[in-house]
Formats: C-alpha cells, structure tokens, sequence
C-alpha cells in the first residue's frame, strides 16, 4: 500500500507539473504556509511580512492580491485555517521561499474539479407521523451549511425563506454582492454568499464575463443543485421534463444556506478553495458541504484536507465527494480522517428507456428525455457509428465532427461512450441528422447507468447490451433484413428493486494514502437526484441547449455530499454538544448494508454483492442515527497522534494541524489503525509467515441511555478469528466512556507477488435497543 501512496503522489506531481508548468522557471501557483508566531517584530501585520519575504526573492515585481498577473504576485492571504498565503511562483523561487525562517510549508496548487427528489422519502425523512430526525431538530432551523462549489442560483424556490426566522445573531458572514447579484439577493435563507476567483484567473487570466458572471451567481449549475439537496426548502410541483413529479426537499430544509462560489470554467483551484475555507470557519457555519475532488497526495500537500482540519477543529462538520472514479478500486478521494467521505448509492426511482430492436428483443435502458417522441410502432434505421465514420475511433464515440451525415441522416446511432459527455454525442448525432441515439457503456463503465436530459431522443444502455446490439447490428446487415430500432420511454418508475444499490460511478477503497482507514465512510443517493437548476444553463449543461427547467437531474458522488451535509446539520441541531467525529460515528455505525430484498447491497457495475471497499459501513440511515447508542469519538489531538503513526514528520504534523507534537506518546499508543475511527482496517503484507494478526483499540461513548449494558456479536471475516475483550460493556451513564480490545488473526494465503485479497466482517454492540456496527475489513498483499 506503500507502493500505491507514492505512485498518486509522484503521478500528481507529475500531472500537476506538466499542466502548468515546462520548465523550473514558469510560474504556478503554491499556498505557502507560516508559523502565526514567526512573524518578526518588525513588520506591523502578517501581510507586511509577506511582502518583505516576496520582494527578496527576486528581482520581479509582485503585486498585491487583486493586482495583475505578476511572478510573485499574492493571490489571497489566509488567517483561519492556517497562517499564510498563495502566490504565483517559479519553481526556483519556491523552494527559496521553502527555506525561509518561519515557512512551514509550500504546496504546489491542485486544480479540482466537481464531482457530478425522491431521496429525502427514501431515507424516510417524510412520513405521515410529526416524530423523527426532522422533528427533533425543527429542521435545523438555526445550523448555516457552507456550500463550496459554483455558486447559486438564489431566486429558486428551494430557497425561498418564508416562515423563516430571523438570521442567527451569531452570523457573521455577508452577502457579496457582484454581476447579476446584489446584495439584497440574499434571505432568511440564503444568509451568505461569496466568491473567489483570483486563484482561477493567476492560473488562466481574466474571466471572459460574457459566459461567466463575477460574482456568487451560478452559471454551471451544480452549486445551485447541490445546495438544494443540502437544504432545499419543500417546493410542490417538482419535475425535470415532466419526470420525477412530485415534492422537491432537501435534507434540512430549514437550515440556513451559505455559497461559497470557487469553482469556474476551468476548474476549482486550491487558492479560492482555501480563501472559501477560510471565510466560512470566521463567518461561523455548522457544516461545510464539498463536492469537488483531485488526486491524492500526503496530508501535509493536500489543501482540502488542511482546510479541512481547522474547520474540524473549530467543531465544523465536513462531508466531501468520494469521487466518481467508479468502479475500479484505488479511486477514492478525500481520504483524510477528519473528512466524512460520500459514496453514491442509487435509490428506488429509475427512468427506464428501453431499445426495441428489429428482431423483438427488447434491452433496457435509462433516459430523461422529455420532447417529440418517435413515431410510435415505427422502427427506424440502426447504424453503429464506430462503422460509419473515417475514422472508426473518432466516430464511435460519437466526437465532434466525426459522423458523416450521408450515413446518419434519418437513424438511430449507437454511440460508445467516453471522452465526451454523454449528452455532446446526442448533439452530435443530431447535427449530423441522426433520429435517436443510444450510448453503450465500455466494459470499465460495466452495467450501471445515468439518465441525463437528452436533445433528441436517447437512451443508455450497459456494457454487454452494447455487446449484444453491435452483434445485432453485424448480422443483420448481412441479411435480407437490415438492423432496427426504436426507443420506447416509459417515463418514471417507482419502488424499484434492487436498491440501493452501490452506482458503478461511485469511488471505490483501498484508501490510497491510509489503507488502514476504510473510506469511503458511507453512501448515500447519488443516482438522479432532483433538485433545484439555474435559468441560462439548459437541463443536458450544453451551450446550445436553450430549454429551461426549474430543476434538474443529476448524477454523482456531489449529489450523495450534500444528503449526508444536510444529514450533518439535522444530527448537529438534535445534539448540539457533538463534535464532527461523533456526527460521523452516528451515521456510520447506524448504517445497513442491506436493500430492500434483504440482500446485501448489489454492485450496479457488475450486477455481484458490493463490498465494504465499495460502501464504506453502509447506506445512511437517518432515523437511526439520530439515537445511536454509542458513538465513536475524537480529538484534533488523536488525529495528531494518527500522523505521528503515519509517519509524518514533526513539521509536516504542523503544516496540517498547525499544533506541535510530541510523537514519543503517539508511538506507545500503537499503531495508524488505533485511531478511534468507527470502522476497523488492517493490511497484513504477508513476506512468508504464515501466522499474521493485529488489534486495534477503541473507545466508545454512551449517548443512549443512563443504565444500558452492550454485549458484542463478531462476523470475522471469512478464514480469520476475531475476539473482543471484554465482550459485555456496562454503562452507568450518559457520557461515560468504556474501552475495548479486538484482536484479528489470520493465517497466510497462496497470492501471486503483487497480488491481494480483501475479507470483511463486523463487530456488533447491541443492548438490545440500539445495533452499532463497525465493519472490520482485512487486506492480505503478497509483495513484489
């Protein structure tokens, strides 16, 4: 696992260099983080002493933030979640600066990029009786979530703020006003919104303000759509071209909103994601939702995941995208473990779209596509692009310019998916005449399927229907009868079985950089989800399209997010004393891993059981979670000590926590995997013994009830044996804190070198009452 860390960090580096970079001396940009107390005497302000260090560098100018492009140039300074600043740097200029009396850190800036109803009655959020999480919390009417994405929308009704009260006294936040957003566009609801595009323009240059607005204005959409699913107010009627009627809600529809808008045309980059941070932590919201993700680097190089301590440490619960790099393994984002960390699962509404193919075999598909229809009865013409253009790679993926309208004028197109989006082949074939298209999965993108808002007719279609309509296609156009089809829409479906069900999308462990820390943590619907759209962005996200829509349906780990950051604050208003950890403990611990067939969850990529690497502890359960039982708790300083065992240097411990630590504690304490994390990780490399085993140590907290006894139940993996010491815990009351011991032992299996296998099991306290699940997964690697 060792192995897998340094290759994402050398491959980011590697990807971050080339990107921006050709030789030592052009400029990038890097966050450049300071001891608060190295500040010499001399210099009145921080941002004095900056300059004085900036201007003896060389002998280009540097500009202040706001100025120009300049080599050296402050981008934005940071007080909150650390001590420092970003600037546009060479690379020489860079590690001058690293060396610095007082200079703890200089980060090369990673470009990030986002990570793209029915859900809130699926997580059984509304019901017909006045008890439940909602309830208990009156909606989180006085939390503030942080929203830090493309901005938002604010005349949609999602996030209107009637029957609201006034703004909590405590907010200190405003509402920046900009292009096409004045001050007043804030609410009762909408209580702050910034943005911060001057990381994005040191890197690209001015905005082109005629597709983009300077200001907290949404002109891409997610922001406004994640926002709504966060803390949507209740809107009736709801719909995306006619699909998914009924109710629009988030999952904490009276908790009041911030934007925090740092994502543009080409990306989020680290300097405005920090600069948003940092503002949220001083404008005092409850929770930060983040959907947006990169590639994995060492905690101490990692911007969100440094932001992310100090707002844990300031009691503020974060929750991020897992990330969309499904279904291979390894491909999990925002891995430190003060993140919660969201993989997307499906829920039970789909919107079938199904192939009728000229021989009568019907394939099932998915769609959202709400125009003209085609000819009912009528089969049309079949093609496969990658057969009809002159370049057979170019056409079948359906790229711009690739299809010869002589061959597509007047049929339906099988396009391959990939490289563009889905919806752009669907404008592709359109331009070239074609009648309908249908997109096949490749065989990474394995069964699951999207739905998207089509400009034609179209539907989409897994990896071996493609297979089968290719083969269709082949032999029938060597018969006397050549290849057809038609796509018939069947609209919106409900109460689906399976679900849910892990997305194919969906980000999957081992943890890149801590395998011993399972993540992600949780999933939550992330498969078309309903929410609130932006007027001036059409439902398919293309510049032709001109259709509008109130709201919209997308796909994403950004969509699973915000149900857990609503989830957050609905936790956070019922047990206003819990820290983020607890928060996370409660959901995760209370999750299941079941659908609605009393199965265990199924894989949607390869129709098999999912696994613990796929859903973390399982699929939130809100109702459970707001009465856990135990919860497994922490501090900023067993996070420290986490980093001590992780290896990190003393310095590089500060640049993430900026405390100091004593590691010689941490050390005694044991080892990474004795964090006390709700789930239990550990990887044996077996290097020819043949007997193998850890522990880990836990510390569980009662919030259940005063006098409650808890008596464990082991699922070892398979092949292994599990204890737990003592096996009964007794409480006397709430509060009280009780220790444990688990000890794993496995015996060495035959494994090529290279190779390894994953086992999981689960420990269980049950009094009876509350069950709270921690999942124990086990990697056995045979090294090189």
């Amino acid at each position: 696992m060792a192995f897998y860390s340094f290759l994402f960090f050398f491959l980011s580096l590697l990807v971050n260099t080339l990107s921006v970079s050709s030789t030592v001396n052009d400029p990038r940009t890097f966050i450049v983080h300071v001891q608060r107390d190295a500040k010499p005497s001399v210099f009145p302000t921080h941002q004095h002493w900056y300059e004085s260090a900036l201007s003896s560098l060389s002998a280009d100018t540097y500009e202040l933030e706001g100025g120009g492009g300049g080599v050296n140039r402050i981008i934005h300074t940071y007080s909150n979640v650390f001590h420092g600043f970003s600037v546009k740097l060479s690379t020489l200029d860079a590690k001058k600066l690293e060396e610095f009396n007082g200079v703890l850190g200089v980060i090369p800036e990673q470009v990030r990029h986002v990570q793209t109803t029915r859900s809130p009655e699926f997580l059984g959020l509304i019901s017909s009786d006045s008890a439940g999480l909602l309830k208990e919390s009156d909606y989180g009417s006085d939390l503030v979530i942080g929203v830090i994405d493309t901005g938002i929308w604010p005349e949609r009704k999602s996030f209107d703020d009637r029957d609201l009260s006034p703004v909590p006294a405590k907010w200190k936040g405003e509402c920046v006003a900009g292009r096409d957003f004045p001050a007043t566009s804030c609410n009762r609801k909408l209580i702050g919104a910034r943005y911060f595009s001057s990381g994005y323009e040191a890197t690209n240059g001015k905005m082109n303000e005629s597709t983009e607005f300077r200001s907290p204005r949404d002109s891409d959409g997610h922001g406004t759509h994640t926002a709504s699913i966060a803390a949507g107010r209740y809107v009736f009627p709801a719909s995306t071209l006619g699909y998914a009627r009924g109710v629009a809600a988030g999952m904490a529809p009276k908790a009041r909103l911030a934007a925090y808008k740092v994502c543009w045309a080409s990306g989020c980059y680290d300097a405005d994601i920090l600069a948003a941070f940092d503002a949220a932590v001083a404008d005092g919201v409850h929770v930060i939702s983040l959907s947006v993700g990169g590639v994995v680097v060492p905690y101490n190089l990692d911007a969100i995941a440094i932001a992310a301590f100090a707002a844990n440490d300031a009691g503020i619960f974060v929750s991020a995208s897992a990330g969309n790099g499904g279904p291979g393994g390894l491909t999990v984002t925002n891995v430190a473990p003060w993140v919660t960390n969201v993989g997307a699962g499906t829920i039970d509404r789909d919107f079938p779209a199904d192939v009728k193919l000229g021989n009568g075999k019907i394939i099932p598909g998915v769609s959202i596509y709400g125009g003209p229809a085609l000819a009912p009865r009528r089969l049309y013409p079949l093609i496969y692009a990658g057969s009809e253009g002159s370049d057979g790679y170019s056409s079948s993926l359906c790229l711009e310019g690739s299809l010869n309208p002589k061959y597509v004028q007047g049929k339906i197109v099988l396009c391959d998916r990939g490289v563009n989006s889905r919806a752009a082949k669907g404008e592709v074939v359109k331009k070239a005449g074609g009648i309908g298209m249908i997109i096949a999965n490749g065989v990474f993108d394995g069964e699951g399927l999207v739905a998207d808002c089509h400009v034609l007719p179209a539907t989409a279609i897994g990896a071996s229907a493609g297979d089968e309509i290719r083969k269709y296609i082949s032999a029938a156009s060597k018969s006397k009868s050549p290849p057809t089809a038609t796509i018939l829409f069947r609209g919106t479906r409900l109460n689906v079985r399976p679900a849910p069900v892990v997305a194919s999308f969906s980000a999957r462990g081992p943890n890149p950089e801590t395998p011993e820390i399972l993540k992600p943590d949780i999933i939550a619907p992330g498969l078309n989800i309903l929410a609130a759209w932006p007027d001036g962005v059409g439902p398919s996200g293309l510049p032709s399209d001109e259709r509008k829509t109130e709201f919209n349906i997308l796909s994403g780990t950004s969509m699973a997010c915000p149900h857990v950051s609503g989830l957050g604050a609905l936790l956070k208003a019922a047990h206003p004393g819990w820290s983020p950890a607890a928060i996370r403990s409660a959901l995760m611990t209370t999750a299941y891993t079941v659908d609605n067939r009393g199965q265990i969850m199924m894989d949607e990529s390869t129709g098999n059981s999912s696994t613990a690497m796929d859903f973390g502890a399982g699929h939130v359960h809100p109702q459970k979670a707001m009465d856990p039982g135990l919860i497994y708790d922490l501090t900023s300083y067993d996070y420290v000590d986490f980093l001590c065992n992780s290896n990190y240097t003393t310095k590089n411990i500060r640049v993430v926590t900026r405390k100091y630590s004593d590691c010689s504690r941490a050390k005694r304490a044991g080892h990474v995997g004795n964090l006390n994390y709700p789930s239990l990780s550990a990887v044996f490399q077996q290097y020819g013994k043949h007997k193998l085993s850890t522990h880990f140590i836990r510390t569980v907290t009662n919030v259940g009830d005063p006098n409650s006894v808890y008596n464990v139940i082991v699922k070892p993996p398979r092949g292994m044996v599990v204890t737990v010491e003592p096996e009964k815990l007794a409480f006397r009351r709430v509060g009280q804190k009780l220790n444990f011991l688990v000890r794993v032992h496995a015996e060495a299996i035959k494994l090529s070198p290279g190779s390894s296998v994953v086992k999981s099991g689960s420990i269980v306290w049950s009094d009876g009452k509350h069950e709270v699940r921690s999942p124990i997964v086990v990697t056995m690697q045979e090294p090189l």
